[in-house]
């Protein structure tokens, strides 16, 4: 780029982030603190370093934009590498172009030992050209599946920060599905989605198999300034057979307890699991059946297992559902919803999950479209703030 202005990537620069690691090459967004992530495990580890929600958010007249990254692809050993990660760039909201990098380091897990492999690989560019000459505020979300560490930022024109505090936050906690599995790219996540159409910034706490109604991550939530907060529970803790109903009751309360004391009255959400027939009424584990090169998902456990306190989807949504009316009667601004209201039976029948756990593309649009309807409306949780003269 001829004339270019290489700006630093400094906090006010980027939206979705808890956290900035300093690495050997630039900066490293988390979605969890440090504190957090040295109590969690290696999928939590590599889950919270996907920039899900992350975004580099300026405002200039350039018509040019290159991002320098370093990015880190997770890879199965005996299958094909994930097609490439997307960046999407938005001009003023809108999206207006998307494009990939190349090079970068391989994580390569291998499913049956346990073991890791990091291959190493150089810095990539992602480009973007052709933008429209006026000033303009630009949104370069980074992929969702692949961690990212944040090299260089140049323009053809100086960049500003964009000021906070513009619109409310919502910050969310979820599984995979909310950190976007099979969505098309990082700004067409179910939660992406909805929080455009909500006007709302997104600070997305969705951790691929990791929303285990983990302390940590109650604490990272009780400390993050939102003015909206949701978590999403369910199927983790079904998939990897972590709990039984009798500590499922005391988790969730201290769960809600934790994000409380640190925002006593915001609007909280619980969201229940959405339909997943393989453990609707069959407990996990989960497990993982290859078929023509790519994964497919099972439950393993035993239905008659319920009985002694073996957690199904079912079960947790009625005991979401319990708990939560139960709470309410003192805390008026702590709201339920089903997720069957956004992924049930008749939507399974349209479009069914591809690997029968993650829902595709379309699916992610479709939740979207329901979670805003049922929440961002006038009579809903997150009901838009009136506006006073």
């Amino acid at each position: 780029m001829n004339d270019h202005i290489t700006t630093p990537i400094t906090p006010d620069l980027l939206r979705g982030a808890l956290e900035l690691e300093r690495t050997e090459h630039g900066l490293a967004p988390h979605r969890l603190p440090v504190r957090a992530r040295a109590q969690g495990d290696g999928q939590l580890a590599m889950a919270e370093a996907q920039p899900s929600g992350v975004r580099v958010v300026f405002r200039t007249r350039a018509g040019v934009v290159e991002l320098d990254t370093l990015r880190t692809r997770v890879g199965y050993r005996g299958m094909p590498l994930r097609p490439d990660g997307v960046y999407d760039l938005l001009v003023d909201g809108e999206l207006v172009a998307q494009a990939s990098t190349t090079g970068g380091k391989v994580l390569l897990l291998d499913m049956a030992t346990g073991t890791a492999e990091t291959r190493p690989g150089p810095v990539g560019t992602v480009r973007f050209d052709g933008l429209a000459d006026r000033v303009k505020d630009v949104e370069i979300w980074l992929p969702h599946t692949e961690i990212t560490e944040l090299v260089a930022l140049r323009t053809d024109a100086p960049v500003e920060a964009v000021p906070a505090g513009e619109r409310r936050v919502w910050l969310h906690h979820g599984s995979s599905i909310s950190h976007g599995s099979n969505a098309a790219s990082p700004s067409t996540t179910w939660a992406a989605l909805a929080a455009a159409r909500g006007g709302v910034d997104l600070v997305n706490l969705g951790f691929g198999g990791s929303a285990m109604l983990d302390p940590f991550t109650a604490r990272a939530m009780r400390d993050t300034p939102a003015d909206l907060i949701s978590v999403k529970i369910g199927i983790n803790l079904v998939n990897a057979d972590v709990m039984r109903l009798r500590a499922f009751g005391p988790a969730v309360h201290g769960f809600l307890d934790t994000i409380r004391d640190g925002h006593p009255t915001t609007p909280l959400l619980v969201v229940s699991p959405i339909l997943c027939p393989i453990h609707e009424d069959t407990p996990g584990p989960g497990a993982v059946d290859m078929e023509d090169g790519s994964m497919r998902f099972r439950a393993t456990g035993d239905p008659a297992e319920r009985a002694a306190g073996k957690l199904t989807l079912t079960v947790i949504r009625t005991e979401l559902a319990r708990i939560v009316a139960q709470r309410s009667v003192d805390d008026p601004n702590l709201t339920y919803l089903d997720g069957l209201d956004l992924y049930g039976d008749a939507d399974h029948a349209d479009l069914p999950l591809p690997d029968r756990l993650h829902p595709d593309a379309a699916t992610h649009r479709r939740i979207a479209e329901r979670f805003a309807e049922a929440v961002f409306s006038p009579e809903g949780a997150f009901a838009p703030q009136p506006v006073t003269a």
